[in-house]
């Protein structure tokens, strides 16, 4: 049996060492050693070459189909010109209408001015040939010596205040006596509706009775005007001008408001 044992154990040793030699022993690769940078630039290089080779197998396949990447880049290039030409003349005709614009501000207002001074002229001429009217009447009027007359009576709203007033009126003395003076005082008798009744209020009041603007002194004519207050809640029906010398009233006039 140890005999049996021992020439089984050789012979397996035996076969392994003539497994090592010959047709059945395992094959062997010999490579050479290559560096890890080499590999990587390798697939870089692949990689690139193949991005570069579709590409232009992109290209190839527009400009089969009619579409031409350097035509397009040149018409853009044309249209952004044309683009920047455009925003530059939209900028000079801006500039071209602001300065019209304000051009035309400028003569609007000067025609507004205009038509406002023409206006003041308008009135001017019209009051001027009313007083010249007045005048004409006065001298061919046969009144009697001495009597005052009231003439172009006006009462109305003095700016926004609504409880001021203005008045303008022109007297005239009559008679051929060119020395006589007429010297007298101004009195505005107001006939008010203040809280649903009827209140009378004389001007000057005892507060105003020395105000040198209710003093009237002249020869012939005279121009007459001023201005006056009433109470916020007042309303002015109508008013009555009168002028007054020594006490008395030698001329009077009236007016709706």
């Amino acid at each position: 049996m140890r005999r049996t044992y021992a020439n089984s154990r050789i012979a397996l040793i035996l076969r392994r060492w003539r497994s090592r030699f010959g047709i059945s022993a395992p094959r062997v690769a010999v490579r050479a050693h290559l560096p890890w940078y080499w590999r990587v630039l390798s697939v870089l290089l692949i990689l690139v070459v193949t991005l570069s080779l579709g590409t232009w197998i992109y290209d190839a396949g527009r400009r089969f189909a009619g579409f031409d990447r350097s035509e397009t880049e040149q018409e853009l290039d044309m249209l952004r010109t044309r683009t920047a030409e455009l925003k530059k003349e939209l900028v000079q005709l801006r500039s071209q209408a602001d300065a019209s614009e304000s051009k035309l501000q400028i003569e609007h207002t000067a025609q507004q001015q205009l038509s406002s001074q023409v206006k003041l002229l308008e009135e001017e001429n019209a009051r001027l040939k009313e007083d010249m009217s007045v005048y004409e009447n006065l001298a061919l009027a046969d009144g009697q010596e001495g009597s005052i007359s009231i003439n172009q009576l006006r009462v109305e709203p003095n700016g926004d205040a609504g409880n001021a007033y203005r008045y303008r009126m022109l007297v005239a003395l009559q008679g051929n006596k060119k020395d006589v003076e007429f010297k007298g005082n101004l009195q505005l008798a107001l006939n008010t509706l203040q809280d649903g009744k009827n209140v009378m209020i004389l001007l000057p009041s005892q507060a105003e009775a020395n105000s040198q603007q209710y003093n009237v002194s002249f020869k012939r004519f005279r121009h007459i005007q001023g201005t006056f207050l009433i109470p916020q809640s007042a309303r002015i029906k109508s008013l009555e001008v009168r002028l007054l010398q020594g006490g008395v009233v030698k001329a009077s006039r009236n007016v709706s408001l």
